[in-house]
């Protein structure tokens, strides 16, 4: 038998504590008419008898009095249950595992972990970092895959964050010895130092020059460390390339052409919305991402430095 309407369960049991159809009909704000059609539907669907009406009220049947009690027992389990997610959304429990790219566990999550576990004392977390420049596959054991690529096809839902904005950057020593470029075409007789294609913009414009890479890595924190060293041109997040104790040792380059942005995303499982764990980290990330909180900021804030979420996401240092 398939299970009845549960909504015809519910107002059978109003009904039966309120003692009348019509003591019923004003408890839960319908017509009497409505209570009664729901109970003759359900006693239909059940093929018994539940209750014997009068011109009075009605009396409940045996069967009545039994299924009664189960629909009590049942509500009862339901509301339990619907206690205990809302428990569980207002403090998720457990343990969360999260794969995203090096340079985000290192200038995102590390800083801010303590202050998560502060807030949610009873999860726990697992990060599994990789190579920003490796495109992976999110696996069915992460609980949420940070990515620097938006997937074109994913049985996962996806939530984005605000962008990182990039530019070009030399040191002013490596600046002397070789000049600066006027132009991005003049990159392609520079040593440069990054992954894959810089894709330059200035307003309408798009030009992807053949730069050559003397060091090929996709993490951000290497390009700072040789670009300071005067080893070639690199494309930094603007914080990185901003902060305090390399704003000296460095030098924009190409400052009217910006590399594309970088625009984190999470993929993870759910039909409605995501597990309390999953939303709880997803939400806290979002109070400081982007934002004047950001700890890649260091205290620096400038809007200058992040985009839109509606960009698309893109792979890069």
């Amino acid at each position: 038998m398939d299970a009845p309407d549960l909504n015809d369960v519910r107002t059978f049991a109003v009904t039966a504590d309120a003692g009348t159809f019509s003591a019923a009909a004003r408890e839960m704000g319908v017509p009497a008419s409505t209570v009664s059609r729901s109970l003759s539907r359900l006693e239909k669907h059940l093929g018994v008898q539940l209750v014997q009406r009068s011109p009075k009220g009605f009396l409940l049947t045996d069967s009545g009095r039994e299924y009664l009690n189960a629909c009590k027992r049942a509500l009862r389990a339901l509301k339990d249950g619907g206690e205990q997610i809302d428990s569980q959304r207002r403090q998720p429990g457990g343990l969360i595992r999260v794969a995203c790219p090096i340079t985000m566990a290192r200038d995102i999550l590390a800083p801010l972990l303590k202050e998560f576990l502060r807030r949610y004392p009873d999860l726990r977390i697992e990060i599994e970092p990789y190579a920003s420049g490796w495109d992976q596959e999110p696996r069915e054991d992460v609980d949420v895959f940070f990515k620097l690529r938006a997937p074109r096809d994913s049985a996962r839902r996806m939530r984005t964050y605000p962008g990182t904005a990039r530019g070009l950057f030399a040191s002013p020593e490596y600046i002397q010895a070789f000049g600066n470029p006027s132009k991005p075409e003049d990159l392609t007789a520079h040593k440069c130092i990054g992954s894959g294609v810089w894709k330059l913009t200035r307003g309408k414009s798009v030009i992807s020059p053949s730069v050559f890479f003397c060091v090929v890595t996709s993490d951000p924190h290497i390009h700072l460390t040789l670009a300071v060293q005067g080893l070639g041109i690199c494309i930094l997040p603007l914080w990185m390339g901003n902060w305090p104790e390399v704003r000296n040792k460095l030098a924009p380059i190409l400052p009217l052409w910006k590399p594309e942005p970088i625009t984190v995303c999470a993929l993870f499982f759910g039909q409605a919305r995501a597990t309390p764990k999953v939303q709880a980290l997803l939400d806290f990330l979002a109070e400081y991402m982007g934002t004047d909180q950001d700890p890649r900021l260091r205290q620096r804030w400038t809007k200058e430095y992040f985009t839109s979420i509606s960009l698309a996401p893109t792979s890069g240092p």
